[in-house]
């Protein structure tokens, strides 16, 4: 019988450090996922971008992801402040400034009926980018949407 509790001792123990491991390798994991930045639209950091004495807030979202400027400019338009900065592209056809480029991202109409929708604090815009004038403390935003 005495032989039984050598042995008994020897694989409790090794239980124990098995258990032990365990619960280390669990408590790595939960840190360095929570070390993780978080994904999609709840990722974004703002970018200073352009000189000047006006700012605004200037947000581009395309599926999950949202990219916020804070833009600065000496500009009066938002179309000419963000043509300046690089942040947009287009055609200008009859109608304005047509945008088929936010943040280096295409939205192509004819080919999958996606675009470039415009918006001022949260509202679809009534104005053109390029015909809006700056107000400082507004948020304008291009979103892609599909038609």
């Amino acid at each position: 019988m005495r032989k039984v509790i050598p042995a008994f001792k020897s694989i409790l123990s090794l239980a124990c450090l098995v258990v032990l491991l365990a619960a280390m390798a669990l408590s790595f994991s939960s840190c360095s996922q929570s070390e993780k930045a978080p994904s999609g639209a709840e990722s974004q950091s703002e970018q200073a971008v352009g000189q000047g004495a006006v700012k605004f807030t200037f947000k581009v979202t395309a599926g999950d992801s949202t990219s916020t400027f804070i833009v600065s400019t000496d500009e009066t338009i938002v179309g000419n402040a963000l043509l300046s900065n690089a942040l947009i592209e287009g055609v200008t056809g009859e109608f304005g400034l047509y945008v088929v480029k936010v943040n280096g991202i295409v939205a192509d109409y004819e080919k999958d009926g996606v675009y470039w929708a415009f918006y001022i604090d949260g509202e679809y815009a009534m104005t053109g980018v390029d015909a809006t004038e700056i107000k400082e403390g507004s948020v304008y935003e291009f979103k892609q949407e599909k038609a």
